[in-house]
């Protein structure tokens, strides 16, 4: 609502002056040729001042054959408005009232890129991120034959990365602030959520690490167990990247971990202390 009030009072400062052929075109009662006009000034990218005749007209038109045209203008003068919530809602209620169009289709994935287009910076609030992912996967389930899904499948790879590296950020933060319980905790849900991610070794060893500090500042009661847990992610590190530019620092961790176990236990060897 706020996108199409700037862009009606924006729109009214052009035509204040005099009277032009735009302000007849506002008041005419031609709706054919009011439609044509429309057009014009949507091919000539003077969206703000397309707006209102396209909002007429849709009202006009409905159920007529004028209407598809209408309604399919009147979304993408939104979008390159962009205003990207209303013509999300357009592009979705033009593919569902005109199912037979040639443009179906095609307002289905701009419904679905309309929300990719509104996806925030990655250290925001990822609601829409989420919700594009999610209807261009609709997308794609509906029209799985549609030339556009080696788009949609980019779209959404872009759309996970951001995701990651909001994930990635956050669990940072954790770490950073020595809430390493929390730290070890976001670092496993994003290896389980993105298995692929090209910050796995850097978090597989902030694994190690984390869980090494946390163990090292636990209560006594519970030491055992976390260095014990420790150990068992540094094996699963140096098993995931033997080669690691980590690996001196995780052998430095593994063996202040051992040491801390055999101090436990006394001289009961631990079998998880075998070095890799």
């Amino acid at each position: 609502m706020k996108f199409r009030l700037l862009y009606l009072v924006l729109g009214t400062m052009f035509v204040l002056p005099g009277c032009s052929q735009y302000s007849r075109m506002l008041k005419s009662r031609d709706m054919d040729q009011k439609l044509e006009y429309a057009i014009q000034l949507y091919d000539k990218k003077e969206y703000y001042k397309a707006l209102p005749l396209f909002e007429e007209l849709i009202t006009v038109f409905r159920g007529t054959k004028q209407a598809e045209k209408t309604y399919y203008y009147y979304s993408y003068t939104n979008y390159q408005l962009g205003d990207y919530e209303t013509a999300a809602y357009d592009f979705e209620n033009f593919a569902r009232t005109f199912p037979a169009s040639e443009f179906a289709e095609e307002c289905a994935f701009m419904h679905a890129y309309c929300y990719y287009q509104d996806s925030p910076l990655y250290s925001l609030d990822q609601t829409n991120t989420l919700k594009a992912i999610n209807e261009l996967q609709l997308f794609i389930n509906r029209y799985p034959a549609s030339r556009r899904l080696d788009e949609c499948n980019r779209l959404i790879d872009q759309l996970r990365d951001k995701l990651e590296l909001k994930n990635y950020e956050n669990a940072k933060l954790y770490y950073n602030m020595d809430e390493y319980k929390a730290a070890v905790t976001a670092f496993q849900n994003l290896v389980h959520d993105f298995p692929n991610s090209v910050h796995r070794e850097t978090v597989l060893f902030l694994i190690v690490k984390s869980s090494y500090l946390l163990a090292r500042n636990s209560i006594e009661e519970k030491k055992m167990e976390r260095f014990k847990d420790a150990l068992k992610y540094y094996n699963e590190f140096v098993t995931a990247f033997p080669e690691s530019k980590f690996r001196n620092e995780a052998d430095d961790i593994a063996g202040s971990v051992r040491k801390s176990l055999n101090a436990i236990n006394g001289d009961d060897p631990v079998s998880l202390n075998q070095k890799n």
